[in-house]
């Protein structure tokens, strides 16, 4: 008889084995629901993995839109995952990966991701330890971290950033170097006004404080942001970052051998297949994976291993809701090329009603959490009081009535 290499079935997913592993008992998956709400201008997407043993975890996917579609995604996967142990974190990624009829899209990542960070915090609550100690442990006490400036005139670019050190006691801050609706502008204003915006921030801040710079991926042409670049240049950025958009790698390559600020982008690319090609061509200095959309935080760690091999740091993208900005904490404690975290204050608003005990900025720093898992439980009333919202990016034409950025 021919020996059956592999199980091929078109019905229930196969369940890995399950049992008591070491001193835990057995622990298996009972169901997962999510939780779609609006705050800001989108939508949060929370996932709440549960088990028999009482132990459940919680994640967040990134808000791609339309939103309802990685719910739907959610609840397919939740199929998938009833009855498996939730600590076989690769083994049910993997499922869910290769038997995704096309992975790799932004909607299935994000569903993907969610589930993940949830299945990672199960893992932290039953072995009694914080997340980051299940990754190797912490390399840092502390995480550092920015804010996106306001403003429009350059002069009110200064104050925001002046005020937010004053507040946060950031030591970096980020901002766009365009002027609001300059897409229908001349490209020697664009230009022009970059570098004005740039010099207020830095002379309201001072040399010391680091400053970001994001295109937002607004360039298609490399000549075009090469002029920007050198605009700003001046000011010392800590980098300009989406200079051109993320597609063409040998586009970037031709920039960064034409600049001298460090390049970063990722926040378009998934999985580490994406940031493969753009790493061997050594024309980033830093990375900025999402970790609610590139495959979740095991998968983020192998994007950071792979950035690290190429001399490379990672400074996570992180627009998303607070459940994100825990989960990226845990990667930055246990990641040594880890540089610096996008944040958006927890303090105030719709971000302070979500988790019952939010992770707080001191003097420009995250503290670690110590408790088990994530180390932070949803606040499911507040949640469910937030209902989810319509929403797309927003439309830009040039003066030309043509669909494009400046």
């Amino acid at each position: 008889m021919k020996r059956r290499d592999f199980l091929q079935t078109t019905g229930a997913a196969p369940l890995m084995q399950a049992g008591a592993v070491g001193t835990k008992p057995a622990i298996k998956i009972t169901d997962i629901k999510t939780f779609l709400c609006g705050a800001g201008g989108r939508n949060w997407c929370f996932v709440k993995v549960m088990t028999d043993q009482g132990i459940h975890g919680i994640g967040e996917a990134y808000s791609c839109g339309p939103d309802e579609a990685t719910v739907k995604v959610i609840e397919d996967f939740k199929s998938w995952l009833i009855g498996q142990d939730p600590r076989n974190i690769e083994y049910l990624w993997n499922l869910m990966y290769n038997f995704t009829r096309f992975p790799g899209g932004s909607v299935v990542n994000a569903a993907l991701s969610g589930i993940e960070h949830a299945l990672w915090d199960i893992s932290g609550k039953a072995a009694g330890l914080p997340v980051y100690m299940l990754l190797g442990g912490k390399c840092r006490d502390k995480v550092r971290v920015y804010q996106s400036i306001g403003g429009v005139e350059p002069a009110q670019c200064g104050e925001s950033a002046k005020r937010l050190i004053e507040k946060y006691g950031y030591t970096a801050v980020k901002m766009s170097p365009h002027m609001p609706q300059t897409n229908a502008k001349p490209v020697n204003y664009v230009t022009r006004m970059a570098g004005q915006r740039v010099r207020a921030v830095r002379e309201a801040v001072g040399p010391d404080v680091d400053i970001g710079v994001d295109i937002h991926a607004k360039f298609f042409e490399v000549n075009r942001a090469i002029r920007m670049a050198k605009e700003i240049e001046p000011y010392n950025p800590m980098w300009l970052e989406e200079p051109v958009r993320p597609e063409n790698v040998d586009a970037m390559r031709k920039l960064s051998e034409h600049v001298d600020i460090p390049l970063a982008s990722g926040e378009c690319n998934y999985m580490k297949h994406d940031f493969r090609a753009i790493l061997a061509a050594q024309c980033l200095d830093i990375v900025q994976p999402d970790i609610c959309v590139c495959g979740g935080l095991l998968e983020m760690k192998k994007i950071a291993a792979m950035a690290d091999a190429h001399y490379v740091r990672v400074a996570p993208h992180n627009p998303m809701g607070p459940v994100a900005t825990t989960v990226n904490v845990h990667f930055a404690a246990s990641t040594p090329n880890f540089f610096i975290l996008e944040y958006h204050p927890d303090d105030s608003g719709a971000r302070k009603d979500v988790l019952k005990e939010p992770l707080m900025v001191k003097d420009g720093y995250i503290p670690l959490p110590t408790k088990p898992g994530l180390g932070i439980e949803l606040n499911e009333e507040a949640v469910q009081r937030m209902p989810a919202r319509a929403w797309r990016r927003g439309f830009e034409f040039r003066a030309d009535g043509s669909v494009g950025y400046i």
